[in-house]
């Protein structure tokens, strides 16, 4: 049915990274180099990538050399590039191996040739899907100046005909890494789940993230039986912490274990850590497979349609928004403040505001505004309180940090650590109100902690459970430093380095921008 060719056919092998990285990698561990996934032009209106700035347009041949250069940019791992004997065998994921086929599989590994649920290597999605006739059209995305249609796919995630791993001779792992997020212990429940289908007997969970390799940290045995009910709560039943080991130390310690399956939860760092261990395990040869389920409740993940906790944070946001409505409307000159979480990126603020239809204003980190001035938020406050008595503010955490002083201090997870723009809003809200003569009654809320810390709804509990099976398809695939992900409704697999090359953020020009333009009613603060 399926070639055996890992991927494409081609062999690259993934240079070694180099020490610039990204806003949230810890220091100890080898960057990934930044890629700038796109730029605007300086009339405000196009977007042109600049993935490859040396092409020259002028060549006839540009648009199939531009294909080749993306294709092996996004050529995905495989243990064949290292290996070239690893032989594979027939998948034990099929309609037959639903029951153990007997303890030792003394009998060979079952086979269902007939089932259709397998994925061909060479299947792919396409990962623009809108042709842009102009590029003034808003939110273009051109590679040249004509916005020339140019197909970009990447590869399909699911099961494979043929796998590289002996389940019996699997000892996998699973760490979260980061902060918390709803739908942790959902992923973490599917890939064990997953995992016992294939026939994997030994299976652990690394706790509180990378810092769980260190060897006074025991790490915990997982089974059906162990995370059965853990998605009915919040959290990660293997805690979730940042920072941790080096990686030469990291993989001594999967060594020592015998770890040769390794799933890895956590955002643009801890896929940057997840990379560099595929790396320092391939300049070893082990024959291991290091596999991301992208978590970061901001969305802010590139080349993915949504991140696992987005869904449910928007949701949750509900409640906080709406709570702030109503101290707003009942008070006399009432005005509420939201600050959600978005560090670099908007989303939640966004989709949040468009939701609720009860904002009045919406600050996200992409789009600058001023606090005073004519057109200033604080103008257009005493506007709103005039014309309907009550306001609104939804703001992301990460800003108007222009406003506050900076420390340059970072966590560690290398994240710089913002100062509260929710406080310094409603504190400068209180003193230009008081200024006027005709104080206004404000009430800020910050439900961060409230929102991350609960479970996943219906929406991310189905992402969630795709994502980890998933994940142990491409893991038992034979494929290693990749990444698996939804990309225009299809789940697919993506090398490390291009999902943490430059987070996704919210294009001011997008349709969606406006609509949440339109929906709250504001002008433009510059």
């Amino acid at each position: 049915m399926d070639a055996l060719s890992p991927a494409n056919g081609l062999k690259l092998q993934l240079p070694a990274l180099n020490s610039r990285h990204a806003r949230t990698f810890f220091t100890q561990f080898v960057a990934v180099p930044r890629r700038r996934s796109s730029s605007v032009l300086k009339n405000g209106r196009v977007r042109a990538l600049a993935k490859n700035p040396g092409i020259d347009f002028c060549d006839p041949e540009w648009k199939s050399k531009f294909q080749k250069d993306f294709e092996k940019r996004f050529y995905i791992p495989h243990i064949t590039d290292i290996f070239d004997g690893a032989v594979a065998i027939p998948s034990t994921f099929c309609l037959k191996s639903r029951t153990p086929v007997n303890e030792d599989f003394a009998d060979g590994y079952p086979s269902d040739e007939k089932w259709h649920g397998y994925i061909n290597n060479s299947d792919r999605v396409l990962l623009k899907v809108i042709y842009y006739s102009s590029p003034t059209s808003a939110g273009a995305e051109c590679i040249d100046p004509d916005c020339t249609w140019v197909e970009q796919w990447v590869h399909r995630a699911g099961p494979r005909e043929k796998i590289y791993f002996k389940p019996e001779t699997v000892n996998a792992a699973i760490v979260t890494c980061g902060g918390l997020c709803p739908g942790l212990n959902d992923v973490i429940r599917q890939i064990v789940i997953t995992l016992e289908i294939y026939g994997v007997k030994n299976i652990v969970g690394i706790p509180f993230g990378y810092r769980g390799f260190s060897e006074e940290i025991a790490e915990m045995p997982l089974s059906r039986k162990v995370v059965q009910n853990i998605h009915l709560s919040g959290g990660s039943l293997l805690g979730v912490s940042r920072g941790g080991p080096s990686v030469a130390e990291i993989v001594d310690s999967m060594e020592k274990r015998g770890i040769n399956m390794l799933f890895v939860l956590g955002g643009n760092g801890t896929h940057a850590g997840a990379n560099a261990i595929h790396n320092e395990c391939r300049k070893r040869r082990m024959k291991v497979a290091i596999v991301g389920v992208p978590k970061t409740i901001d969305n802010d993940i590139l080349h993915m349609d949504k991140t696992f906790g987005f869904d449910t944070a928007v949701e949750e946001s509900q409640r906080a928004i709406n709570s702030a409505y109503i101290e707003a409307h009942s008070a006399y000159r009432g005005i509420g403040i939201v600050k959600l979480m978005g560090r670099s990126s908007g989303f939640i603020t966004m989709q949040a505001s468009l939701a609720s239809g009860q904002i009045d204003i919406c600050l996200i980190p992409e789009v600058p505004f001023h606090l005073h001035g004519p057109h200033g938020v604080l103008s257009h406050l005493k506007y709103l309180l005039e014309k309907k008595g009550s306001a609104v503010v939804c703001v992301a955490e990460g800003a108007g940090q222009n406003f506050l002083e900076k420390t340059n201090a970072t966590d560690a997870s290398g994240n710089i650590v913002f100062g509260d723009i929710g406080v310094h809003i409603q504190q400068e809200t209180k003193k230009y109100f008081k200024a006027t003569g005709n104080p206004a009654d404000v009430k800020y809320i910050d439900p961060t902690y409230m929102i991350r810390a609960c479970r996943a709804n219906a929406s991310d509990g189905i992402l969630c459970t795709v994502l980890g099976q998933n994940a142990v398809h491409g893991a038992f695939a034979g494929y290693s430093g990749i990444t698996v992900g939804i990309c225009n409704t299809h789940y697919v697999y993506l090398p490390i380095p291009e999902v943490v090359s430059y987070p996704r953020v919210v294009d001011p020009n997008s349709r969606m921008w406006h609509r949440c333009l339109t929906s709250t009613g504001q002008p433009d603060f510059v």
